[in-house]
């Protein structure tokens, strides 16, 4: 962007109510102006300020992959003034984007390499882009195996649940999708928290990266777990979404350390954050 504080105007396309409390929906924008949409050019991994006028921005990563043509996607949880005011609002209305802003997940290492994907909760936005980015046709012989591990509180949290049925589907995919709990009789998924499941499911760390997402309490169990089954550090690679604030690391409460998660990440390796304070 030639102005970092200045957001390209768009306009709401499509809004998709994603979880049965309706505090999770999913807005797909569209560039007002269509040479906005070319500079607006982004890598799975990577978020972007959502500006409402009068309102204020909220980061929030992008959950629709680049090579998705037309629109742009976000996945928004309601959660304060922003969110609140950006879910009651209709197709039509106009708002802005900034950015897109941070780094991404490494996929030129990730090339020739088996996929872990390790998702939790609403956190699951930017690695839906990148399941989307890896299938495309063009991609997906740059890849091994891909293995997805996705878990919610309960099967009407999970998000995309049209999308976790046709991956399901695949042949070339390895999906465990799972709930903490459910009493639901018709629940053929598995039952239990993310890393119960990831230890259960992942067999392997072998030429494998592992790609993480989701609540800090989520992370902080899922770490032990990924080392046991021998993923060396430089090869667990984690987002850290919740630490994202201004997005150019101007107003400095992003920071772990001397780092600025809004400028070098929010995608970080575990090897990397051994060598921050253990504030994430």
């Amino acid at each position: 962007m030639e102005n970092p504080y200045l957001p390209y105007p768009v306009r709401i396309k499509e809004i998709i109510t994603e979880t049965e409390d309706r505090n999770l929906k999913t807005f797909h924008f569209e560039f007002i102006h269509p040479e906005d949409e070319e500079k607006f050019v982004y890598t799975p991994g990577q978020f972007a300020e959502l500006s409402v006028a009068g309102q204020g921005e909220i980061p929030i990563g992008i959950a629709s992959s680049p090579t998705e043509k037309g629109s742009v996607m976000f996945t928004v949880n309601r959660v304060g003034a922003v969110t609140t005011y950006l879910h009651n609002m209709k197709p039509g209305e106009t708002m802005g984007i900034r950015g897109p802003l941070g780094n991404w997940y490494p996929w030129e290492e990730m090339e020739g390499k088996n996929v872990v994907i390790i998702g939790g909760g609403f956190a699951f936005t930017t690695l839906r882009s990148s399941i989307i980015y890896m299938i495309q046709p063009e991609n997906r012989s740059k890849f091994k195996d891909i293995t997805v591990v996705y878990g919610a509180r309960s099967p009407g949290m999970l998000l995309y649940r049209e999308e976790l049925t046709q991956w399901e589907q695949r042949d070339d995919i390895d999906m465990h999708i799972t709930v903490d709990a459910t009493e639901d009789p018709d629940w053929k998924y598995n039952v239990g928290f993310v890393p119960t499941i990831t230890e259960e499911k992942i067999t392997s760390a072998d030429n494998a990266v592992a790609l993480v997402c989701g609540p800090p309490i989520m992370i902080k169990f899922t770490q032990p777990v990924l080392e046991k089954l021998g993923f060396p550090p430089e090869k667990i690679i984690l987002s850290l979404e919740m630490r994202m604030k201004c997005g150019i690391g101007i107003c400095g409460r992003c920071n772990i350390g001397d780092q600025y998660v809004c400028k070098e990440g929010p995608v970080f390796s575990l090897a990397q954050l051994k060598e921050l304070p253990q504030e994430y």
